[in-house]
């Protein structure tokens, strides 16, 4: 009886650095998921998350020498990689709605098909609403609420990829709990999201 060992990440990302495709994709099945999930909790929609995932991931590839790997695992860096994304594509967005403005509003406008899928609609609304109280804290408590809450990154791998002390993420953690707290009962005081 044979067992088959499960390639580290390190060994997995030292053969991606050589070019090994097959090797990026078992590290794409292994954090595609957790990608994605980061992505949606960072930009609220679920098409955009997509597009992000796949973004980040081609980012990582074509980045593949200037990984960082913390404790082993890969994940971190690109939980990073996806956070680079997401701003990349609000700044483009900014500069769409920008030149969107300046364009005269169309008179017959289509209904939107989403509009049906009200369970999706929910919940890209709540992230929506969320994000917003989210973006209102300060950068380095933002950035640790989507390593460590959102995206379950442990405080001391957290601490690696921000270039901080793991005291220093538990406290910006613990900071923006309770602006998040504050902020919550004074935005949504009837106790909804």
């Amino acid at each position: 009886m044979t067992t088959q060992v499960r390639p580290t990440d390190s060994d997995l990302w030292a053969a991606v650095a050589a070019g090994d495709e097959s090797a990026f994709g078992l590290l794409f099945d292994r954090h595609h998921r957790a990608v994605y999930n980061h992505a949606f909790r960072l930009t609220g929609s679920w098409s955009t998350a997509e597009d992000v995932t796949q973004t980040a991931f081609l980012t990582a590839w074509r980045r593949r020498g200037d990984a960082r790997i913390v404790d082993g695992s890969t994940l971190p860096w690109l939980l990073v990689v996806t956070t680079n994304t997401v701003r990349t594509e609000w700044r483009s967005a900014r500069r769409w709605l920008a030149l969107l403005r300046r364009v005269p509003p169309d008179r017959h406008t289509a209904d939107d098909p989403a509009d049906e899928v009200a369970a999706r609609l929910d919940d890209e609304r709540r992230m929506t609403r969320l994000r917003a109280l989210v973006r209102r804290l300060p950068r380095a408590e933002r950035e640790a609420v989507a390593l460590c809450l959102w995206a379950g990154v442990p405080y001391p791998e957290a601490a690696a990829v921000l270039g901080v002390t793991e005291a220093a993420v538990r406290s910006r953690v613990s900071r923006a709990r309770g602006r998040l707290a504050r902020l919550t009962a004074t935005e949504f005081p009837e106790g909804r999201s």
